[in-house]
């Protein structure tokens, strides 16, 4: 024991002794990070009774392993304090040295035993000295300006063009050290560093003319090269790594795919056939499986948690390699912060040079911890930014301020990014663009052995969690079910058997993806409880050759009525558990109705039992699907170039041909296309694609096309916010009038008003109101591919 307490005693004057020229340190960064650590640790060094304090320790261990590692990082603390300071090192104030020596001194002193009492003396010590360090530290910063000042360099420039600079220079003097970012660009504390960083990083003074401006290289953008569709998928897998269950499934699954997005290439390519393609630098940051977000996805995957996302993200990846595309990918902030270049610090200072990327895709977790490291630069570099968003986020919930002004602020959104920047999982809110996912497409024979081998009485329960089976009321119809059908379940259980699942249910565990695919392909029903919403398993089912049978939802789930959308940024109305199956595929293959009701779904089982289907897979679920659509999106989407404002700003808005306007009505229709002899603008979707609908009263526009045979599509927005739209809609408008809201442009007929959009951000394809009727920009669109119009490729 003594000999344990006397090494202890080397160690900790060793410690001492290395910073016996003690510098002052800033209180706020080293005096209370001192503190905090040893009041945490303190119970460690005490000699107390062991039951004390949940963190005492017993004496005997005073000179173990712990202990000195306790004193390391003091020391380790010390030392970085130290180097924080180190522009304090020169402070010659005899009073505070020999208070300084004096508390060097008493720390010599020490002994283990009442360690924890004589730290948090000396730190009480240390708190009396605030005042006086920082009064030293303004007086060293007086001295360095009249120093400065002497030379006539330093003095705070008086430019008009720079209102900013005297003020960002008093910012400056106050706060330079709350980033360790601002000494990585140089400032130590003087004027003259203050200067140089506001010019030439910042940009709130003029540039200073005793600098030699050309020591900074001119980055020139790397030149242009051509993507080429690449089928080893070996560098990729390297890429995303190892270490978590997560990663290992998106593996394999890159794995058991990697022959159909090879074969989906080669059709692609000979489509594309002769068509220029530029290779993009893309970073893919998943922050959702970050250990600094939490990660609760990773020790799920063994246990039937939700893979829909890892689905998408193991696709997006994917799509992007094979695309040919110069690929990062990133699973940790320390990655992500290396691959951005961002200076060390918590992102007060800017990027100085360009973005190393052309494209990030990344999710609202990844979005913030850019925030984190970028500061202000990213509102610079975001137009680089897609986000993967599994429901969408739209323009209102969007638009930071107009959202906290109309009671639109949620915890996601309000981020004033494009619309269709947002990428969703479903091409469910035209104002987002619809990323998407793959399903496993089979060939001819595979397609026929199913329709051979089907079991017409055998029925999968989509659920693979006991909580989804805990839908009130799933008795009445999981035994109507039972009367007709054998159900098997694959819910995940460690031990004994969920007690959720009903004893007549064949609970098969949690399957891998091959043999959930050999169940799919033998059953003849794959059912929903209502939960979870918009999954990928019932497409694959579909794919196998299942009916998929759901229950409607009445009234629809939204943010107003369900815990589950709460929160979420969209208003949208769900009004089944999968209402892209429900409305893009439909009978046979969809059925969807009133679980509630049991002669119904008696009878609906009954049918499901007479009738045959084939395996069917939408064309834009499939790899060549998927290929396709982010093809078109990389090529053609272009959030960082300013558009050209519309009509042009020295027009006097007659159109060629000396029309009233740029539109033609479609005979006998409501519906104006652009006029052939109009002038013609760069866009994308092109102009020949628009097709402008005017919505009914409490109806969106989402809704209007879709009664028109048409999709919502927001990019032509800037087209029909104009009076003459009006005009030739037939709107009789007493006074045109500009203003921001997500509904313009709309006609009121109460006052006969016409209201114009006043801000781009806010087009919008949702939302709706009984005082409006909406001006809509609709689109024809590809068949089997909702997300590109005819002409869009």
């Amino acid at each position: 024991m003594i000999a344990a307490s006397s090494e202890l005693s080397i160690m900790l004057r060793r410690c001492l002794l290395t910073f016996k020229p003690f510098r002052i340190f800033v209180v706020g960064i080293g005096f209370f990070s001192l503190c905090f650590l040893m009041t945490s640790l303190g119970g460690q060094f005490s000699a107390k009774r062991p039951g004390d304090s949940p963190f005492t320790m017993r004496a005997e261990v005073l000179g173990g392993q712990e202990s000195r590692g306790v004193l390391r990082k003091i020391c380790d603390m010390l030392e970085v304090i130290m180097k924080r300071m180190d522009v304090l090192s020169k402070l010659g104030n005899t009073t505070d040295t020999h208070r300084l020596d004096e508390l060097s001194s008493a720390l010599d002193r020490i002994q283990p035993i009442g360690l924890v009492e004589r730290i948090q003396a000396i730190a009480q010590n240390m708190s009396d000295m605030a005042v006086r360090v920082e009064q030293i530290l303004q007086r060293s910063m007086a001295n360095n300006r009249v120093r400065d000042g002497a030379f006539g360099q330093c003095e705070i420039p008086k430019d008009p063009r720079y209102p900013d600079c005297p003020s960002k220079m008093d910012w400056m003097r106050a706060r330079w050290t709350s980033d360790p970012c601002y000494a990585f660009y140089g400032v130590d504390g003087s004027d003259c560093s203050f200067l140089i960083y506001l010019s030439e990083v910042e940009w709130f003074c003029p540039p200073l003319a005793w600098r030699n401006q050309t020591t900074t290289p001119t980055l020139k953008p790397p030149p242009k090269r051509q993507a080429v569709f690449q089928s080893d998928i070996g560098a990729l897998l390297e890429q995303v790594g190892t270490g978590k269950e997560s990663l290992s499934f998106m593996k394999r699954r890159i794995r058991r795919l990697a022959a159909q997005w090879a074969s989906a290439a080669r059709r692609l390519d000979d489509k594309l056939r002769n068509h220029w393609r530029e290779q993009k630098r893309i970073l893919v940051h998943v922050g959702f499986l970050t250990e600094e977000s939490g990660d609760v996805f990773s020790p799920k995957v063994l246990k039937g948690g939700p893979l829909g996302e890892m689905v998408q993200w193991a696709d997006i990846l994917t799509a992007l390699h094979v695309l040919g595309h110069n690929l990062k990918i990133s699973f940790s902030l320390k990655e992500l912060h290396g691959f951005l270049g961002v200076p060390p610090g918590r992102g007060s200072c800017p990027l100085t040079g360009p973005l190393p990327f052309d494209l990030i895709y990344t999710d609202y977790h990844g979005l913030q911890q850019m925030k984190q490291l970028m500061g202000l630069s990213l509102r610079k570099h975001k137009c680089h930014i897609r986000v993967i968003d599994t429901f969408g986020t739209e323009p209102a919930y969007n638009h930071e301020e107009y959202a906290t002004l109309h009671g639109y602020r949620t915890n996601w959104g309000y981020w004033n990014l494009h619309g269709q920047q947002y990428m969703t999982m479903f091409p469910h809110t035209p104002d987002n663009s619809f990323m998407g996912f793959v399903a496993e497409e089979l060939n001819e024979t595979e397609k026929l052995n199913i329709q051979k081998n089907k079991v017409k009485n055998m029925a999968v329960v989509y659920g693979k969690e006991a909580n989804m089976w805990k839908l009130q009321g799933k008795e009445k119809f999981l035994a109507i079910l039972h009367r007709h059908m054998e159900i098997h379940g694959t819910v995940y259980y460690e031990a004994q058997r969920p007690p959720e699942v009903p004893a007549f249910v064949k609970n098969h565990g949690l399957l891998p993806q091959q043999e959930l695919q050999q169940l799919l392909r033998k059953a003849k029903l794959f059912i929903g409880f209502g939960f979870p919403y918009e999954g990928p398993a019932p497409l694959e089912a579909i794919a196998n050759g299942c009916i998929f049978l759901q229950p409607k939802f009445n009234p629809p789930h939204s943010s107003l009525n369900h815990e589950f959308f709460r929160g979420k940024p969209t208003s949208r109305e769900v009004s089944s558990q999968h209402p892209y199956a429900e409305q893009y595929i439909g009978r046979p293959h969809v059925i969807t109705i009133d679980f509630n009701n049991s002669e119904e779904f008696d009878a609906t089982i009954r049918e499901i039992m007479r009738i045959n289907v084939e395996p069917f897979l939408p064309y834009e679920y499939t790899c060549e699907g998927m290929l396709e659509r982010l093809h078109a999106y990389i090529q053609n989407q272009d959030f960082c170039s300013p558009e050209a404002p519309f009509p042009p700003v020295n027009s006097s808005q007659t159109w060629l041909g000396s029309a009233p306007s740029p539109f033609n009505l479609l005979p006998n229709s409501r519906i104006l296309t652009w006029a052939s002899n109009a002038s013609s603008f760069s866009s994308w979707p092109p102009l020949t694609a628009l097709r402008v609908v005017a919505s009914l009263e409490s109806e969106s526009c989402v809704k209007a096309c879709q009664t028109a045979g048409l999709i919502c599509e927001p990019a032509l927005y800037r087209f029909i916010n104009i009076r003459e739209t009006f005009s030739a809609l037939a709107f009789q408008c007493e006074g045109v009038e500009s203003e921001k809201n997500h509904l313009f442009p709309a006609f009121s007929a109460e006052h006969a008003e016409c209201s114009l959009q006043q801000d781009p951000l806010l087009f919008s394809c949702a939302g709706s109101s009984a005082k409006y009727q909406r001006l809509c920009p609709c689109r024809d669109f590809r068949n089997g591919q909702v997300a590109l119009c005819k002409d869009c490729l």
